[in-house]
């Protein structure tokens, strides 16, 4: 697997994640339509058109998501045993169709579990850009991740 054990991450460690992603409008569509989101800044053009962005915002928990979804192979593919929640999520900037997404994540914090040897608790810090480099998104994720003896 490629992610990592809990022994591996270092307080201050920043990944710069090479996969990056164009947000289409088919995936903020899909996305909404999925979660039955009706609101019109994603969905209609023309209420969108008339709003003070003058086009559709991308769903801002694809945002999150993508931006999660983005620093799992180069941190917790198959050695997280689960999320345990996120915190301190903003979204300074939308995101909009044809906007490409690129992240990184710095470790904030590592501690091992006390009542459980086999795992421990990573705090990260997610931060997703636009093409220009600007922040449009930033959450803190608590994970529960596995020991290299788990």
């Amino acid at each position: 697997m490629a992610g990592l054990f809990l022994e591996e991450f270092e307080v201050g460690q920043v990944f710069r994640h090479a996969l990056r992603k164009t947000v289409t409008e088919s995936d903020n569509m899909l996305f909404s339509v999925m979660t039955l989101n009706p609101q019109p800044l994603h969905i209609d053009f023309d209420f969108a058109a008339r709003s003070e962005w003058g086009k559709p915002l991308v769903n801002s928990l694809f945002t999150l998501g993508l931006m999660i979804g983005i620093s799992v192979h180069d941190t917790t593919l198959g050695t997280t045993i689960g999320n345990l929640g996120m915190t301190d999520t903003v979204f300074p900037h939308p995101v909009f169709h044809g906007d490409t997404i690129r992240v990184e994540t710095e470790v904030m914090s590592v501690r091992g579990s006390r009542s459980k040897p086999d795992r421990g608790i990573v705090d990260f810090e997610h931060r997703a850009y636009n093409q220009d480099g600007v922040l449009v998104a930033k959450t803190t994720r608590q994970a529960m991740i596995r020991t290299k003896a788990g």
